[in-house]
């Protein structure tokens, strides 16, 4: 096994899966490549690590955008966050409350900050986006300009769910809530400076490998050409052999869609 190789691979996937739009989330970043200094919506979306709770904290403190939520009900990646929670926070944190409640009281009382809204339903990446619109509409929030931060694992599938369902010329920004690098030490797969809450190696790579066969625009994908859940990707050659060396070397597994998160039809 080369470890070298799994390292480089596993970057490879998560420098893509990891959109950062902008270098870093202030109104001079915007206004340099967009030429506006806030956008009319933030949004962060329940499936990040911890440190996603940190990012909006430094974003609402910048005022980047006029309005800011959290989306995110309960999930395949809610068990890990609430662990993380627990060990966090000071006050009880009650079994049934949503990655978005969660992240809600994290946001307090780390930060004695609050977000305008809550989306506390959806399950999944695709209702993240069908429920946030319907939030935005119900609450008649004006979107032209749309910051999404989700965990960065997710973060191209969020902006390509995005896509597929929300009107012509939106600007959408898209800030994954971390980029990091895994390394070799002590003949060991380790990351290098991981953020709070982090996955652990192996998890991080079968989610990313999990982002691949989704984003993929083919039978198996979740494309147009597949189930339709999200607009067109390009995946990039050099992507894909990462993902088929991660297969070859036995690195991970690719995460199965859970029917119990599942949309109903």
């Amino acid at each position: 096994m080369n470890l070298l190789q799994i390292a480089e691979s596993i970057n490879r996937l998560g420098d893509f899966c990891g959109m950062r739009d902008i270098p870093e989330l202030t109104p001079a970043a915007l206004y340099e490549k967009y030429g506006f200094l806030q956008a009319d919506v933030l949004v962060l979306f329940g499936g990040s690590i911890l440190c996603g709770g940190d990012v909006l904290a430094s974003a609402m403190k910048a005022g980047v955008a006029k309005k800011y939520g959290i989306v995110g009900g309960v999930g395949h990646t809610t068990k890990t966050l609430r662990e993380n929670m627990r060990a966090q926070l000071s006050a009880n944190l009650p079994a049934e409350l949503s990655e978005a409640e969660m992240f809600a009281l994290y946001l307090k009382e780390k930060y004695s900050l609050q977000p305008d809204f809550l989306e506390c339903r959806s399950t999944n990446c695709g209702n993240n986006i069908t429920f946030l619109l319907e939030l935005l509409h119900q609450k008649q929030i004006p979107v032209p300009r749309m910051i999404l931060v989700q965990d960065a694992t997710m973060q191209r599938r969020m902006d390509a769910g995005l896509r597929k369902y929300a009107a012509d010329g939106l600007t959408i920004v898209n800030y994954a809530a971390y980029r990091t690098r895994v390394c070799v030490k002590n003949e060991k797969l380790v990351f290098d400076n991981p953020p709070k809450g982090m996955w652990d190696v192996g998890r991080y790579a079968s989610l990313l490998m999990g982002e691949i066969r989704r984003l993929s625009d083919d039978q198996d994908g979740y494309g147009p050409n597949g189930a339709g859940f999200i607009a067109h990707v390009d995946v990039p050659k050099k992507v894909q052999t990462a993902f088929s060396t991660l297969q070859k070397e036995d690195v991970g597994t690719v995460r199965p869609a859970d029917d119990q998160f599942a949309t109903k039809r």
